[in-house]
């Protein structure tokens, strides 16, 4: 599995992720578990929605 999310989206998704599931917690919704989404693929690197465009936010080597 080739990494195809870096810096700044990892950052981003990581955060949204957190504030996505705690604000799940607070309403008491199960809306929340989608900001597990964001954390894993932020924690993982990874994104599966990328391949079909084959889009990265990695750097890439020169």
């Amino acid at each position: 599995m080739k990494h195809n999310v870096g810096g700044i989206d990892r950052i981003l998704r990581i955060v949204v992720g957190l504030a996505v599931i705690g604000w799940g917690v607070y309403a008491q919704s199960w809306w929340g578990a989608i900001g597990l989404v964001f954390l894993a693929t932020g924690v993982i690197s990874w994104c599966p929605a990328y391949l079909p465009f084959g889009l990265s936010s990695t750097k890439t080597e020169s």
